[in-house]
């Protein structure tokens, strides 16, 4: 091991770095990354000469610890005591996050402020915790003692005052990770996906607003605040809860790159734009495609990316969008149930065939959209028109999906029409739309009694009719199906990160309350989520999160008779992480001071 200054951009910085040899040549890695030559000045008279000796010393260490003869106690007792088992696994993430530089991004943030406790360790804890260990944040603090590295030097109320630091810092967050993670991996912006899901509170009743006389929510001295979160929508399982929506943006490898959250009975139509705003002002300011599911593709979302006031180089944004074919007009659906469909023969994940049925168009659409009056504040409706590529295809697959899935609510609709005191607004989701006569009272929710509800025969008729078709509409008319095709299907990977928050990260439901400690647990959920797709990024895509996850939670060593720690797992991700993090991860044994240069503390 040797120190090595390196000058880049004028700023000169100091790692430790040691020689190898690979396929009969010599070679260098970097073991250890030291920090900036002038603020390393602050702690030491001569960095260079202290880091010198540091490489030295722990030369002759290496030398002395390669060979140690272990004594074991047959006869030792355990006695009461702390959990003697520990992860060590999280340095792995530790060293992406120490890459995005979040430690910098904290010292920055908190510089200044009078505080007892480490604000950046705080957030530190509850991103790692919310990987490898969900839980509600007193749990995280009362287990923090399971990591090899002690998490100490504040208290639980410290955790919740670090919420509101995180609350205040949140969208700076955002574009912090974003810029020092172009230096881990690619971050392509050519194409970005964006979708929406929400996240249930386990509680009775939802928030109110205090409202002013405009209806518009204000505080006790009636200064206009933002809408609480907590309210009752249409939750993706269908429970009763009230939730928080959330509307994520990735780029096109799947790797998030901001999110917004809103109250849960707010429409999502509306929550894309100030996302896709915030990129553009914020990240980049080129062409972008943003691709997203058929609940956002409104005529406003679209005059909004792709409409005739896109700045001084009148510059359009693209979209993919997801069409609905039963929500489509009389003549989108004639043409849905035409001729003209061609059949292509294509490979799925698994190397088989499929036929892929499919037909196109170039159609001028029609939009009737909400643009504001030149010269004025004020918008109006009025009619655009646009030229719009549209591609619709069959799926038999997705036939006996959609099948399926209208038996199950028609039985609802059925159970509806006999007991309709069991269901309200929120209940009754998804089988309404299949019972005429049906209202809701617009204060409570509940069903209007004495109406006579029917069963709506021939909407279910009309809908069989377009089983199995699915469209999908883009700004880019040179586009062919196959490219519209694939850049669609890459909505797969947003929502297998949804799952992954709610599954894996233990997301919800969420165990705090107010708007400001809701948005930093998301904020700390964001940050995980990037922590684990920047790893999967590294490790080339080879492994499934569960499985990465799985393999980091059982990197864990326990403590001998000795200064010795003995480790416990290892297997093919840990191997891969040492290939490509520069570790050795596969000894058995270790010191506790070589486990904490591991750790980099």
């Amino acid at each position: 091991m040797f120190l090595k200054p390196i000058t880049k951009n004028q700023v000169t910085r100091l790692y430790f770095y040691e020689s190898y040899y690979e396929n009969g040549k010599s070679k260098q890695r970097m073991v250890e990354a030291l920090g900036r030559l002038d603020d390393l000045k602050k702690t030491y008279q001569d960095p260079e000469a202290h880091f010198r000796t540091v490489a030295d010393q722990r030369n002759c260490e290496k030398k002395q610890s390669k060979a140690m003869q272990l004594t074991i106690d047959t006869t030792a007792t355990l006695e009461p005591g702390p959990y003697n088992l520990k992860n060590v696994g999280y340095g792995i993430l530790k060293e992406l996050y120490l890459q995005l530089e979040l430690d910098q991004f904290w010292r920055w943030k908190t510089r200044g402020r009078r505080m007892q406790y480490n604000a950046e360790k705080v957030f530190r804890l509850l991103v790692l915790s919310r990987v490898l260990f969900p839980g509600s944040k007193k749990e995280t603090y009362e287990n923090r003692d399971r990591y090899f590295e002690k998490m100490e030097g504040f208290s639980l109320d410290d955790v919740y005052k670090v919420l509101d630091l995180i609350e205040e810092n949140q969208e700076a967050l955002q574009n912090w990770i974003y810029r020092h993670s172009e230096t881990i991996c690619e971050r392509d912006l050519s194409v970005t996906y964006f979708d929406c899901t929400n996240y249930y509170f386990d509680i009775a009743h939802p928030d109110r607003d205090t409202l002013d006389e405009n209806g518009r929510p204000v505080d006790a001295n009636g200064n206009s605040v933002p809408a609480k979160y907590r309210k009752r929508g249409p939750e993706k399982n269908h429970r009763p809860d009230p939730i928080v929506e959330m509307g994520l943006l990735t780029d096109k490898n799947g790797i998030p790159l901001a999110y917004d959250l809103f109250p849960g009975n707010e429409s999502e139509k509306l929550h894309m734009r100030p996302v896709i705003n915030r990129i553009k002002n914020d990240y980049s300011d080129s062409r972008i495609i943003f691709v997203a599911d058929r609940g956002l593709n409104t005529s406003d979302n679209i005059y909004y990316l792709n409409g005739d006031n896109k700045g001084e180089d009148n510059q359009r944004d693209g979209y993919v969008y997801g069409q609905s074919v039963r929500g489509a007009d009389a003549e989108f659906k004639q043409w849905v149930l035409g001729n003209g469909y061609q059949k292509t023969i294509l490979q799925d994940e698994d190397g088989n065939e499929i036929t892929f049925t499919h037909k196109s168009r170039c159609y001028p659409k029609a939009l009737q959209v909400t643009a504001t009056i030149p010269g004025s504040k004020k918008k109006k409706k009025r009619t655009v028109s646009i030229d719009q590529k549209q591609m619709v295809y069959y799926s038999e697959k997705y036939a006996k999906k959609q099948r399926m899935d209208r038996a199950v609510m028609v039985e609802r609709a059925k159970d509806l029409i006999k007991s309709p005191k069991k269901y309200d607004r929120i209940t009754a989701a998804g089988s309404a739309s299949y019972v005429n006569n049906l209202a809701f009272d617009q204060t409570t929710g509940e069903i209007i009694e004495g109406r006579t509800l029917t069963l709506d025969v021939e909407k279910i008729k009309e809908e069989e009719a377009y089983d199995g078709y699915y469209s999908i509409v883009t700004s880019e008319l040179q586009m062919n199906d196959l490219q519209m095709r694939d850049i669609y299907r890459g909505l797969a990977r947003i929502e297998d990160t949804f799952k992954i928050s709610k599954t894996d990260f233990a997301a919800r439901p969420v165990f705090v309350r107010t708007n400001e400690h809701i948005d930093a647990h998301f904020a700390t959920c964001f940050t995980a989520l990037v922590l684990i797709r920047l790893l999967q990024a590294k490790l080339q895509n080879r492994y499934p999160v569960r499985q990465m996850l799985d393999s980091l939670r059982k990197y864990n060593c326990v403590k001998t008779n000795t200064n010795l720690w003995q480790f416990l797992y290892y297997d093919e991700i840990l191997q891969a992480c040492e290939q490509e993090f520069h570790l050795k991860l596969n000894y058995e044994y270790r010191s506790q001071l070589q486990i904490k240069r591991l750790l980099r503390y």
